[in-house]
Order: structure tokens, then sequence, then C-alpha cells
């Protein structure tokens, strides 16, 4: 109790011009260190958020590259399979005559004619007698006992991948070598009886897969790698960090993060597992490059706090001398009076407290022979409410421009990722000021749309092509952002992908009875009648808020959040209709109002 008493006696006694400097260095100081911790902790889990999101869409990415050639792989061996004279072949183990086995020498060498990646086929029959246009034995071991050959019959007739050839007789022409190719085997089965007739196994170039991988570069040094579902190495660069990845350090699920320690380095591994393939991408970089950012955004966080202190440290020195050099000289004043000189008089022209202060201490003198007692109570009162006043006077002005503060620090720095978070914060800022808004212009909504279109036109080259019919007239009309592009994406992937062959996507858009219809039509495979009917069923759901399309499981959620963002602003009739014929195409209406 006495040591509070003491500390509370020494704080009242020092200078105001010492408490005005503690007041603004506690007032600017600390709020700052507190906002700059969290502002470091949110950019550090948001840099290591955006890595991970970024790598896993690179592997998503690399993944449906590598899908494609396995679906290829597995689309050659139906086709294979449905030839009549490689039917007769698998059944009596022989063609026909010299000139059906050149025939069917060249009906397989017209696949890998067409698909250069695949480095050969060779059909099998039960018997061990086999057909190929570029592979064939070493050794008169009959293939029939060879583990590719038994893993095929145990997949009953579904398409294997088996990976990097090892301990086979089977070689190629060209003489690849077992890390060159990877091979994937289907069991044909007979129809009626249902027992093994043969086999087809089908040589990939590992090239392939490089090619899809080793452009894909994660920070300085990061790469990626592709395992199957034993462990082995299907691809890994030149150089690479780590050799070899243990099954069991994949944790349960497609997709996840681990960290190890390699050779000493701090590793860290996201990896996504592609389900029809069963090979697994891993992303390898080591833990300090992520390090390396954070510590730079630390550096310009200390620096912020620097400069805070700084111009902390002066102003507040600044503003207390300017409030303390006329107290104290009013303070000398007084001392004057206390000495009997009562002729001193204060001399400014301040608008503050201070100056009324000053002009009360005149009036003061000029009746303190009537009124002594009551300018003493006076003085004391004006002093307490002049305290009052100029810590009234402090606000923390700074706070919120903190964030355009850190914004340009990191630009002139050239950090632009960090630019760009902290930009994102500050305008997320704003919009919760003026309570946001969801609605945009028709043209820049159709803008976002094509500028999406362009994107997968790169990956689908031919595969895709589009064509986009707006009135000009709609052009500024106001609709919900992002009512597109979740319909388009839909006709890609469900429409246009499935299909054989280029395929085509119309968006147009037209006054309609008052309304604005805008219209996505496809030439894709269409939907059948009773999947058409469930849609139309989830997409006449009632909607009390977005959080319900969660629950709906008949349609993509995209699409459902689109129907219920629609349904919820505009209500009834506006919304998403779908037509759609099997084997024709597909066509998904918007109508929106014009107003």
């Amino acid at each position: 109790m006495m040591l509070k008493k003491m500390t509370s006696l020494e704080i009242n006694d020092l200078p105001i011009r010492y408490k005005i400097i503690a007041l603004l260095l506690i007032i600017s100081i600390l709020p700052s260190i507190g906002f700059s911790s969290m502002i470091s902790m949110a950019v550090d889990k948001i840099i290591e958020k955006q890595a991970t999101k970024h790598t896993l869409q690179l592997i998503g990415q690399a993944n449906q590259s590598l899908e494609s050639y396995v679906e290829n792989m597995q689309d050659t061996s139906y086709l294979v399979s449905f030839n009549a004279d490689i039917i007769r072949f698998l059944q009596d183990g022989k063609a026909a005559n010299e000139n059906d086995q050149y025939e069917m020498q060249q009906f397989l060498q017209g696949f890998t004619t067409v698909n250069p990646e695949i480095a050969g086929i060779l059909v099998i029959n039960d018997k061990g007698k086999y057909l190929s246009n570029e592979m064939y034995t070493r050794n008169i071991k009959s293939l029939i006992k060879e583990n590719w050959y038994r893993e095929a019959i145990e997949n009953n007739g579904i398409f294997k991948i088996i990976g990097h050839p090892a301990d086979r007789s089977v070689r190629t022409h060209v003489n690849y070598k077992n890390s060159e190719i990877v091979s994937g085997a289907r069991a044909i089965l007979d129809p009626e009886s249902q027992t093994v007739v043969g086999v087809i196994l089908i040589d990939l170039k590992s090239r392939v897969i490089s090619k899809v991988i080793e452009d894909v570069k994660l920070g300085k040094t990061g790469y990626l790698m592709v395992i199957d579902d034993e462990g082995e190495v299907i691809y890994s660069p030149q150089g690479s960090l780590v050799d070899k990845i243990q099954l069991s350090w994949l944790k349960k699920g497609s997709s996840g993060t681990f960290s190890k320690k390699i050779n000493g380095k701090n590793m860290q591994f996201i990896y996504r597992k592609s389900p029809f393939s069963n090979w697994t991408t891993i992303g390898v970089f080591p833990t300090n490059e992520s390090v390396m950012e954070v510590h730079k955004i630390n550096f310009y966080v200390i620096s912020f706090l620097f400069i805070v202190f700084a111009f902390g440290i002066g102003a507040s020195y600044y503003i207390s001398f300017s409030m303390s050099k006329p107290i104290n000289q009013l303070n000398a004043f007084m001392n004057q009076v206390e000495s009997g000189d009562l002729s001193i008089r204060y001399k400014g022209d301040r608008a503050d407290e201070i100056g009324k202060l000053g002009r009360s201490f005149n009036t003061m003198l000029e009746q303190i022979n009537k009124l002594i007692s009551l300018i003493e109570i006076q003085g004391r009162q004006k002093q307490e409410a002049e305290l009052r006043a100029l810590q009234s006077h402090i606000k923390p002005h700074f706070l919120y421009n903190t964030l355009d503060t850190i914004n340009w620090m990191a630009r002139r720095k050239g950090a632009l990722d960090v630019a760009e978070v902290v930009d994102s914060l500050s305008q997320l800022f704003r919009i919760g000021l003026s309570k946001g808004n969801d609605l945009i212009p028709l043209a820049n909504e159709i803008e976002h749309i094509e500028s999406y279109l362009k994107i997968q036109k790169a990956r689908y080259k031919e595969k895709l092509n589009y064509s986009i019919s707006i009135d000009p007239k709609l052009a500024n009309i106001s609709v919900i952002k992002i009512v597109l592009q979740p319909i388009v994406e839909n006709a890609i992937y469900h429409g246009i992908k499935e299909r054989r062959g280029p395929g085509h996507i119309s968006i147009s858009g037209e006054e309609h009875e008052g309304n604005l219809a805008l219209s996505v039509m496809d030439d894709g495979v269409g939907i059948e009648g009773e999947r058409l009917a469930a849609l139309r069923e989830s997409l006449a759901f009632n909607f009390d808020s977005l959080e319900e399309t969660k629950k709906m499981t008949t349609i993509g959620y995209g699409v459902m959040n689109v129907q219920a963002r629609i349904k919820l602003t505009h209500g009834d009739p506006y919304g998403l209709y779908i037509d759609s014929v099997k084997g024709k195409g597909t066509t998904v209406k918007i109508l929106l109002p014009l107003n």
C-alpha cells in the first residue's frame, strides 16, 4: 500500500510536460505495436494459406493433364478390344492369314501414329500368343506368367496403371529404358462367360509427364514430383531435393500438407491424389523460402514501428513544449504575484484554453482584492478543465491510414504480394463502411466471363469455341455480379468436355418482355431426362438464405449459389431455367430485371 502511494505521488510530482509526452507516446505507440503484431500474424497466415492454395491449384492442373493421358490409354484399350480381328485373334490365337495379321499390326500402328505419346501396344491372349506393332519379347518365356499380365487379370477388366516396367520380357523396337515409359494394362473378358481371353498392354512415354510437370516451379527451388499408389517415383526432376517419398508420410485423404527434415533441410510438402490414375502429385519446396517472405514483412512492420516511434517522440516533444511553455510563463507570473507584484499581466492572443486561462489570470489580478478566495478556486478549476480539454484533443488519427501506409511502403520496396493483400484488406474496410455493392454493369460481367473463357480456351484449344452476342443497349444495366461464370463452367466440364470433337458455347443477352434475358447454350452431351428433372426441382427450391445452398447436393454449389442470390435479391419469377436434349446440348436461361 505504501509503495502504491509513493508511486502515485512520484507521478503527480512530474512536470506537466513529461506527463503530456508520456500520454502521447502511450496513445500512439502501444496501439501501433498491437496493430503491427496483428498485421504480422495475419499476413503470416495469409501467405501460408495462399501458398498452399496456389500450389494445390497447380497440382490440380497437372493432375488433370496427367489424367487426360491415362484416359487416352484407357480409351485406346477399349477401341483395340472392340476390333473384330483382334477379338478373333484373342479367341483363336492366330490371324486368319498373313494379310489379316498385317492389317491388325497396321491397326495398332494407327494408334501410335495418332497418339505419339504411346510408345507401343501389345495384345496377348490367354495362351501366350501376342500381337504388337512396336513391341516384342526378349526370350521364349511365356508372357502370361509375368507380373503385369497377372495384375491386369486381378483388376477384372478395369484398366490399371502398372508404373515403370520392371523385370519384364517385353521391349520396344526403339529400346526405351524402363524409366522412360509407364505401362498400363487391361484384361479383356469374354462377354458371355466373363472369362479372361487376353490382355492389352500399353506403354506411355514418360516424357509427356515431364512436359506437364517440369515447367511448374514453386518459389525459387521448389518443384513437383509424381508417385504411384505403391510409392514408386513416376517422375522427379533432375537434381531433386528428395529422392523418395514414403507412403507413411501421406495422411489419409486425397490431399494434405506435411513437413519433413531431409538431408538437414526443412522441407514442405503439399500433395493431391488423382482418383482416376491413383497417382499422387507432390509439391516440394524448402520451408525457408516461405519464411524469407515472412521475414521481409516483419522487416517492413518493424520499419513502420520505428517511423511511428520517431514521429511519436518528435510530435510529443513539440506538442508538450507548445503547451507547457505558456503554462510555465503563467506560472512565472504567478510567482511574481506571490511576491507581491500585482501589476504583472499576461500578454498573448491564443484562442485555446491556455489563452483563456491567461486572460482569466489578468481578470483575477484586477479583482484580487475583492475575489481573492474565489479566484484561487477558479484557477484550480481552470487547470483541471485545461487538462481534460487537452486530453479530448488527442485522437488516434493514424489508425485508419495505417493500411495505406503499409501498402505504399510495400509497393516502394517491390513486395507486390504484400501490397495486394494490404490493398484488399483496405478495400474490405471501405466496402464495409459503405455497406458494399453486389451489383455491377452488365458490360463488366461480360468482360469477366470473356476473360474466363479466354483462360479455358488456352487450356482446351480447339476443343472449346465460344461466341458472345449482347445487345449494346444493355451494357450499363446493373446485374448481380458473377452470374455467368458458374453456368459457363458447368457447360465446359459437363457438356463440352464430355463430348467427342470440338464444342461451342454461345452466350447471348437481350431485352425480353421488360426483363433482361441472358442465355448460355452449349452443344455438349446434354442431360438425361431424370437428371434434368432433378436439376429443375433443385432450382425451384424456396431459398431463405445462401447457407441453404450448401445443403443441396443435386446440383453444383456454384449454380445453386447463383440461383439463391437471384431469388433472394429479386424474388420470383427471376432466376435460372434449364432446357436440355440428350446428345444435342443444354441451354441455361438467366432472367433478371432491367431496373
